[in-house]
């Protein structure tokens, strides 16, 4: 693998918020997903994030309107029906082993993301959930803390990325134009040097 197979895959790796519900995602893709965590770094090698795998479109169903989605498009619920996610990774922290996963979070959901990317399979990772109830729709054991949700799909939409030129502070927030193309504005190389 070259750098540019790496910037190449980093530049498709996009938050997906729409997708094909008619196409489900076998439990082996899922399971192959969270087996790219077992080689990521670990904060003092604890390795004390756990997966729960979900395909089923009765707990899909479940899980949906617990989840807060796209903070920056104001007037967008959320995905609409035909268009929802059909599975979901939820990572928990196993609080038996640490109450603190450091970067490990992180880390671990961009090699999950990665992963989508080169299987043609959308993702985003969502943070705003309702937790209690994600716990019990889940059925999750007790030392299972969910840090967050990765929707999966595949997408129906086009994510582009676009050069920030301004130093407005609003610059950065993602959008959707009158094609319904979704808009994520970065910084420049220039822009991420000190």
């Amino acid at each position: 693998m070259t750098i540019d197979t790496l910037r190449s895959l980093l530049e498709k790796d996009r938050s997906v918020r729409r997708f094909d519900e008619s196409r489900p995602i076998k439990n082996e893709q899922l399971l192959s997903l969270v087996e790219l965590c077992r080689y990521c770094a670990s904060g003092r090698n604890l390795q004390p994030l756990k997966y729960l795998p979900i395909n089923d479109k009765k707990t899909c169903n479940e899980i949906f309107p617990l989840l807060k989605w796209a903070g920056y498009l104001k007037d967008w619920e959320g995905p609409k029906v035909g268009e929802r996610p059909v599975a979901y990774l939820v990572q928990c922290l196993d609080t038996r082993i640490t109450s603190n996963p450091l970067c490990d979070d992180g880390l671990q959901l961009q090699a999950i993301t990665l992963g989508t990317t080169s299987l043609g399979i959308g993702a985003c990772i969502i943070k705003s959930f309702n937790l209690e109830k994600l716990k019990q729709v889940c059925k999750l054991p007790q030392w299972a803390e969910p840090y967050y949700v990765l929707a999966l799909g595949y997408p129906v939409e086009t994510v582009v990325i676009d050069d920030i030129n301004s130093d407005d502070p609003d610059a950065i927030k993602y959008y959707r134009d009158k094609d319904e193309v979704h808009h994520v504005p970065k910084r420049t190389l220039d822009d991420l040097l000190i």
